[in-house]
């Protein structure tokens, strides 16, 4: 790849050291970015206009059942319950492996498409090995950066993870791919007996892996008392939705730097309950965001921010004209948040915080201009390894 000198762009780094947005050069030398600042020199370097554009750094998908992409908008009139009852009533068993394939992979070339360079896609559609293998080479066709969270259909409380599978994954078909992490796509304490919980937990941090898990609806259940005094709460443990559980118990997970991903259209649209975004703020911490189930959301990531930081304005807007019986003169969010959400937070929650999530020296960008003065929107044109975070520019439109 040779040196390319992206001229007048936008750029927006999601770095603490650097501005908001600034006006400013990007020097990619081969495969990752040698420099940005203004007025960069770089005689060598093929020069594209990038004035009118804007760089950010590649969206991350924090929860993602790519597998359901072949029934995209199958299910957009369903409640959870129809869903539930559906799909993985109905709908998980007819799946083979070439289906597990083909879904992963369009949905992955849809994420990239969309932007999102990085996405957590939890398969909890892994009948076999061969679907969990299909599902992989899916993610490894298509080029994204992706964190393979192994799961499987839903099954009783009291029958573990299934940790044979995990171990034969971490030693052949993951490993071989450098753009690919494994997870866990757990049942978690919610849906599992305490013991199971325990022991799925356990054998989560005895391998390094983030682990995963659905909670929305109803109180706590036994199980989340016995993780927290197994002292398996941590950073590498990511709860999805979260939906009514108590103060205490956020206070709880988030001092053990445990993250939360929010699917703010599914959440409202289906009945999951109201997003927690304001319940995690008001603790000083912040959600990443998912699209979870293309088959009753678009899958792009800033459809999710724009959805997330739009409620949470009007749920603030309400309280403030309740209490003060006035219009707020200023937002109590800002868009930069909500880029974070997709950007940073996302990084964080996928155990991938010092590979992506923001645009700096070093990094492998995700895309490859193939038009002077325009923009690929994330595609990839070689699988390399990227170390650092990714890149996408996206047109101003």
């Amino acid at each position: 790849m040779s040196r390319l000198l992206l001229r007048g762009a936008q750029v927006i780094t999601m770095t603490p050291d650097r501005p908001d947005a600034e006006h400013a050069d990007v020097l990619v030398d081969g495969d990752h970015i040698a420099d940005i600042g203004e007025n960069i020199e770089a005689p060598d370097a093929e020069v594209i206009d990038f004035s009118g554009r804007v760089i950010i750094p590649g969206l991350v998908n924090a929860h993602l059942h790519t597998w359901q992409t072949a029934l995209r908008s199958a299910g957009a009139d369903w409640t959870l319950m129809q869903y539930l009852t559906h799909l993985h009533g109905e709908c998980v068993g007819q799946y083979t492996p070439a289906d597990m394939h083909i879904s992963n992979l369009a949905g992955a070339l849809n994420q990239l498409n969309c932007g999102t360079t990085t996405v957590g896609d939890w398969c909890h559609n892994a009948l076999s090995p061969e679907h969990a293998d299909a599902a992989v080479e899916g993610l490894v066709q298509a080029g994204i950066r992706a964190v393979f969270l192994h799961g499987t259909p839903y099954r009783s409380p009291d029958t573990p993870h299934p940790l044979a599978e995990i171990d034969r994954l971490l030693d052949g078909p993951v490993r071989d791919h450098a753009l690919l992490t494994l997870g866990m796509a757990l049942q978690g304490p919610q849906y599992s007996s305490p013991e199971t919980a325990v022991a799925d937990f356990r054998a989560g941090a005895e391998r390094g892996l983030v682990v995963s898990m659905h909670q929305s609806g109803g109180e706590p259940s036994p199980g989340w008392e016995a993780v927290r005094r197994a002292g398996l709460f941590s950073p590498l443990t990511n709860i999805v939705h979260g939906i009514d559980l108590p103060e205490d118990w956020l206070k709880t997970l988030l001092e053990a730097g445990v993250t939360f991903t929010t699917t703010p259209e599914n959440e409202l649209g289906q009945g999951h309950g109201t997003p927690i975004t304001g319940s995690l703020l008001r603790l000083d911490a912040a959600p990443s965001l998912g699209t979870d189930i293309d088959t009753a959301v678009p899958g792009t990531v800033l459809t999710a921010a724009r959805i997330a930081l739009a409620h949470q304005r009007s749920l603030d807007h309400a309280h403030h004209r309740q209490t003060t019986g006035m219009y707020a003169n200023t937002p109590s969010i800002t868009s930069k948040q909500a880029l974070a959400w997709a950007t940073v937070e996302g990084a964080k929650a996928l155990g991938l915080a010092d590979k992506v999530g923001r645009t700096s020296r070093a990094c492998r960008p995700t895309w490859s201009p193939s038009t002077p003065g325009r923009s690929t929107c994330g595609r990839r044109t070689t699988p390399s390894p990227r170390p650092c975070t990714p890149t996408s520019p996206t047109s101003r439109r």
